[in-house]
């Protein structure tokens, strides 16, 4: 199997270095994919020297959505049967990436999520505000799609085929996690859950903190509204 491991990053030049040795580290037939979101400072010269990346430098800032989508178009266009998605900031442990790839490799699920909330990963522990949210967009996708995702933030995903060529067309812009699960439910995918464990960013800060928690909650809400009432879409 063809397996890509989609790394979007802004102003990760503290963490990528490591990032991309962990993965390597895990498995040195996993083609990693960089994909530097408008950085400005050395993320993509960082990421390029380890020698073990192919790096995509954005010339501007698209968000976590447009770097995400990057990947798979690039993962597309080289016929790979699974990508995943590992954050660049250092919170991802490469020992856990077999988790979330075996479901996909044995064809039990589309699109696997790694969960810092479900079984053994069940002892993350984030902010009050952040834990509300993500409850109450557990409950509304539950209500809409009919399955139970307890952590729709997570950005540590894989993707089989099928799903990479989905989402090279229709993956959600700004803060995309959880209206992706929703996207992809409504069309059809299997989702599944596993437990991970996560470990404190590396280096930069989280682009979600503070008063911009709230505003993440009411925009991911409203664009799950409008996901809602949009017909379903066509699956290659």
């Amino acid at each position: 199997m063809k397996i890509l491991a989609i790394v979007p990053a802004f102003n990760e030049e503290e963490s990528i270095a490591g990032v991309i040795e962990a993965i390597t580290g895990s498995d040195s037939l996993i083609d990693i994919l960089v994909v530097n979101d408008g950085s400005d400072d050395r993320t993509g010269t960082v990421a390029q020297s380890s020698g073990f990346a192919r790096v995509v430098n954005l010339p501007c800032n698209l968000g976590i959505g447009g770097a995400v989508q990057t990947g798979f178009i690039f993962a597309k266009r080289g016929d790979y049967d699974i990508a995943f998605q590992f954050d660049g900031d250092g919170q991802h442990l490469a020992s856990e990436i077999e988790k979330i790839l075996a479901p996909v490799k044995d064809n039990l699920a589309d699109v696997v999520i790694g969960s810092r909330f479900c079984g053994s990963g069940g002892g993350y522990r984030s902010t009050l505000s952040r834990r509300l949210g993500i409850k109450v967009f557990e409950i509304v996708n539950l209500l809409l799609i009919r399955q139970r995702v307890t952590d729709n933030t997570s950005g540590f995903r894989a993707y089989n085929r099928k799903a990479i060529h989905f989402l090279a067309r229709n993956y959600p812009m700004d803060y995309p996690e959880p209206e992706a699960v929703l996207v992809l439910g409504k069309n059809g995918f299997k989702l599944k859950e596993v437990p991970v464990r996560v470990r404190k960013r590396a280096g930069g800060r989280s682009s979600i903190s503070g008063t911009g928690s709230l505003y993440y909650m009411i925009k991911v809400l409203l664009a799950l509204v409008v996901c809602c009432i949009r017909p379903r879409e066509i699956k290659d």
